[in-house]
């Protein structure tokens, strides 16, 4: 067909979900394609349909009717109230529209709602979310209506709404100032600025300069890692974004007029945002000043201490970590711990901690660390409380005296950006001892700045580095091959370890059939090669069940969650963390009564996930759960891990223990897809600070771009007990050679330096 078609049907199954594409099955086994922004696409399963457009052939479903509009054939009031808006039943929804109408139920929900009281089963708690989702709807209809005209993509709509869901009018705002769209992660400037285009904003208009000037500080700082910025490199992407040539008269009165603003920060010709270079300043003079402060002697007999705890621990220390514990005893209220893998970092930190102890007080000694686990971890190997870095931040960033620890050990450091150090310097005691470990040999912290590499590169502080490898038999490698992956070195890694395990997958002679295939030909080879390395993935998975179900049958919920774990460079493809989620899912939790679809995944019962949204989410305490105690507000941070316990199906919520911060959190089903990911496979990205006992690494050519020395370091030191890599050799002595060269311009640099 090539003009276009009407067809009718009920659909019957949805194979395909994509935002607001979808391809699905009719009950007369004819496939449809196309987009539907109206309601989600899981609520059009069952309903009857008329549908236009024509007859395709799709690649791989072969032929498909792809439609340009859809129509539910049934009241469409009827169809969103029952299946869209929550709180509805059909039995429900049947009685308000015969006893007000269409016309005039649209009035009720719209201005006087309080009526559904009159009718049964509805209550004060089903009525507050009855009116949210109904306005929430409303916002999306009325949204759809305005932007239309624009050539707003229905995905994109669907993605402006869920953004702008608790701006009371969101047409009405991006009216005023389309560049608002800017600041929604997955639209950017260039899409903002073609909308705005078709709304008639000019080249020269202020909201335009400004948001272009703001939207590339952002994507240079934040996404590159940077806090600030040259700025005639500014002006050379501000050139190619707006379209313009040699404006750097423009672009100087419009960074001016930013910088008046408190929007940026100019010094000399860098550029930072305000945020940015207060942070940063303020992290050097606070070093400064603790560079500064003589703590005063803690032991007159250090080496009589020391040899206490060397014979009870049953260890000698080396020349360098007994320097570490010398500059605290002398005086130093900061110390920069530096350590690579297996170098007795955490050994260290437990008798610096001892000795201060012998001055402070056990309960004066706060540990802390970015993620959970880390934070866990230097507790159990010091002996010392410890709290993550968000939680010490959320109970005392409203105290004015801040917190009132004497000793503050702050762990794997380089996992911590500018922003979140400040945040925690802030608010520790001004007489307090800060000690600084970290490791920087792995990846650079997620944001803007890079606060341990540069203390180390501009010596800001008294620094010892360990670089004795400590392994207890020569059959353990993981340390070893962490080492010489650091230095750009390819290890012995096809030798017999303990630990360090390395099962080749590789494409026979790969390297002539890559001058022989075509494209299409030498991608589908590298699909079926991806499928054996996945398969042999999931060999090593098959003997990792039984550990796993035994502790969840026991309750250990922690250590299941930190049992074994599947790390990636990357999200897409078929060994990334997307697709090996929804495979590794169906091995670990292949069933659940209860279960919901939301975008890629679909979440189960005891399901492990992970938080992937920083932001205030409805929770309590495993106790006050049980208890039906009410619950309260409490800030979850991008990168917890937790077990899916209990989805309600009628109350569309599910939630999720936490057990490394003791938390129930509620997620409302719209929120899964922006809040939460299946976790059974993460990127190394997402684990840096984390430590598993087992952990398993597909290296293939197709991640060669993520490929890196820091990258492979990274990822091999997540296990505790043994490290299983599946895939290419070359591929992984090619990544041993890319040393990892990415520098960060810092306003720590900066100031040192001028």
């Amino acid at each position: 067909m090539n003009s276009s078609t009407k067809l009718i049907g009920q659909i019957d199954t949805i194979i395909y979900e994509n935002e607001s594409f979808f391809i699905a099955v009719l009950s007369d086994k004819t496939k449809i394609s196309g987009e539907y922004l109206e309601a989600p696409i899981d609520s059009l399963k069952g309903a009857a349909v008329t549908l236009e457009g024509e007859m395709v052939e799709h690649k791989k479903h072969g032929g498909t009717f792809k439609f340009t509009s859809l129509r539910v054939n049934q009241s469409e009031l009827f169809f969103f109230l029952n299946r869209v808006v929550k709180g509805f039943t059909k039995k429900l929804t049947s009685e308000l529209i015969e006893k007000f109408g269409e016309e005039g139920l649209i009035d009720v929900l719209d201005n006087d709602i309080q009526k559904l009281l009159d009718f049964k089963g509805v209550k004060e708690k089903k009525l507050e979310r009855i009116q949210k989702s109904w306005k929430q709807f409303r916002s999306i209809r009325e949204l759809g209506e305005f932007l239309a005209p624009f050539d707003v993509s229905p995905a994109m709509i669907t993605l402006i709404a869920s953004a702008l869901k608790e701006v009371s009018n969101p047409a009405e705002k991006i009216k005023k100032n389309p560049y608002v769209l800017t600041n929604i992660k997955g639209i950017g400037f260039k899409r903002a600025d073609e909308i705005a285009k078709k709304m008639g904003v000019g080249d020269l208009d202020e909201n335009r300069l400004h948001s272009a000037t703001a939207y590339l500080i952002r994507e240079l700082c934040d996404m590159q890692g940077n806090s600030c910025i040259s700025k005639f490199t500014l002006f050379e992407r501000l050139d190619e974004e707006l379209g313009m040539l040699n404006q750097q008269a423009l672009y100087e009165n419009t960074v001016l007029e930013m910088v008046h603003d408190g929007h940026l920060h100019l010094f000399g010709e860098l550029l930072a945002p305000d945020i940015y270079f207060f942070a940063e300043n303020f992290i050097l003079e606070y070093i400064r000043k603790k560079c500064k402060q003589d703590f005063g002697e803690i032991k007159k007999d250090l080496n009589t201490f020391i040899k206490e705890r060397e014979t009870k621990a049953g260890f000698s220390l080396s020349d360098e970590q007994r320097k570490a514990v010398e500059i605290l005893n002398e005086g130093s209220s900061i110390l920069l711990l530096v350590g690579y893998a297996g170098t007795g970092k955490s050994t260290s930190a437990r008798l610096i901690l001892d000795l201060m102890e012998q001055k402070v007080g056990r309960n004066s000694i706060m540990c802390t660390a970015l993620s959970g686990i880390a934070s866990q971890r230097i507790s159990e190997t010091t002996g010392y409380q410890s709290q993550t870095i968000q939680s010490l931040i959320v109970r005392y960033e409203d105290k004015d005296e801040g917190m009132p620890y004497k000793v503050v050990l702050l762990d794997e450091a380089s996992m911590v950006n500018s922003m979140l150090f400040f945040q925690l310097i802030k608010m520790v005691d001004d007489d307090a001892i800060f000690i600084i470990v970290g490791d920087d040999g792995q990846l650079p912290p997620i944001g803007a700045g890079n606060i341990l590499s540069d203390m180390i590169t501009l010596e800001l502080a008294p620094m010892v580095k360990l670089t004795k490898l400590y392994r207890q038999n020569e059959k353990q490698a993981i340390a070893l091959m962490a080492h010489e992956i650091r230095r750009g070195q390819v290890p012995d890694f096809y030798g017999e370890y303990d630990d360090f395990h390395f099962q080749e997958v590789n494409i026979a002679n790969y390297y002539q059939l890559k001058n022989t295939l075509t494209k299409p030909e030498l991608h589908d080879l590298r699909e079926e090669h991806a499928g054996r390395i996945l398969a042999s993935i999931m060999h090593l998975v098959v003997a990792e069940i039984p550990i796993s179900r035994k502790l969840l049958k026991d309750k250990q919920i922690l250590k299941y969650l930190n049992n074994f774990q599947v790390i990636t460079p990357m999200k897409g493809g078929p060994l990334g963390s997307e697709n090996l989620n929804n495979v590794l899912q169906q091995y670990f939790n292949p069933s659940s009564k209860e279960q919901v679809k939301k975008g890629k995944y679909e979440y189960r019962v005891m399901d492990k996930v992970v938080h992937i949204k920083n932001e205030n989410m409805p929770s309590n305490t495993p106790e006050g759960f049980k208890e039906g105690a009410e619950g309260f507000e409490k800030r979850i941070f991008n990168g917890m891990v937790g077990l899916v316990f209990k989805i309600d199906i009628d109350e569309e919520q599910v939630f999720v223990f936490y057990p490394n911060e003791e938390l129930v959190v509620q997620y409302d089903f719209d929120q899964l897809k922006s809040h939460l990911s299946l976790s059974y496979a993460l990127t190394i990205h997402k684990v840096q600070g984390m430590e598993y006992e087992s952990i398993v690494i597909p290296i293939t050519f197709s991640h060669f771009i993520m490929h890196n020395t820091k990258l492979l370091y990274t990822a091999i030191t997540r296990a505790k007990g043994q490290c299983y890599l599946v895939g290419e050799g070359a591929a992984f002595e090619s990544g041993c050679k890319k040393l990892d060269t990415t520098k960060r311009s810092t306003v720590l640099q900066a100031l040192v330096q001028k």
